[in-house]
């Protein structure tokens, strides 16, 4: 790693200057399984969804999440992008980031915590504006992965309870998409506390 990188990795704890390289508006390969996945028919009626993202002091990774979303979701599940900047720091995730997101092809705002919230509560901000009949939160740094919404739409519709995804992995140095194995999963104990298995 040269001297620049090695001083921006320590900015945001990967590599920023390949992460400047890939486009906000990143196209992915399709991941999902041929025989699961891919020929599976989602009901044409389906809840709406509101994307609700949390954000401190990101790179552009926040933008490159947007657009993941709004390139690989349904548009008639896709009712609004909610972004929660819990008390940034940095200028370019001000004004400008507004004045950006007032321009998507999906309803898209910022709303801002007034001092630092964290992971718990800060999501709840966002819940509090949603308008789609499913809350959908997602990290500030993924890309979604195609359809993802009308899987967890089609679950959210036949039950009350939550789902979660599989996790795959972009690589911090790199940034290649990295798809998880399937039988990888994550659950939650009586404890409430998060584990992979």
């Amino acid at each position: 790693m040269t001297d620049l990188m090695k001083e921006k990795f320590k900015e945001n704890q990967f590599n920023l200057l390949a992460s400047d390289l890939i486009s906000l508006n990143r196209s992915l390969t399709d991941v999902r399984h041929e025989s699961d996945c891919k020929k599976k028919h989602y009901p044409s009626k389906l809840p709406t969804t509101s994307i609700v993202i949390v954000f401190h002091n990101e790179a552009c990774h926040a933008a490159r999440t947007v657009w993941s979303v709004i390139n690989r979701s349904p548009r008639t599940l896709l009712k609004e992008i909610i972004l929660v900047d819990d008390a940034s720091e940095r200028d370019y995730l001000g004004k400008k980031l507004e004045e950006y997101v007032a321009k998507l092809p999906v309803h898209t705002f910022v709303l801002r915590t007034e001092k630092r919230s964290g992971l718990i509560r800060a999501p709840l901000l966002g819940a509090e504006h949603v308008t789609g009949e499913v809350i959908t939160f997602l990290d500030a740094h993924v890309s979604a992965p195609r359809v993802a919404g009308a899987a967890a739409g089609t679950n959210c519709a036949k039950s009350t309870h939550g789902c979660g995804p599989i996790i795959d992995v972009i690589s911090d140095e790199t940034f290649e998409y990295i798809t998880a194995s399937d039988s990888t999963w994550g659950g939650f104990n009586w404890k409430l506390n998060f584990r992979w298995n």
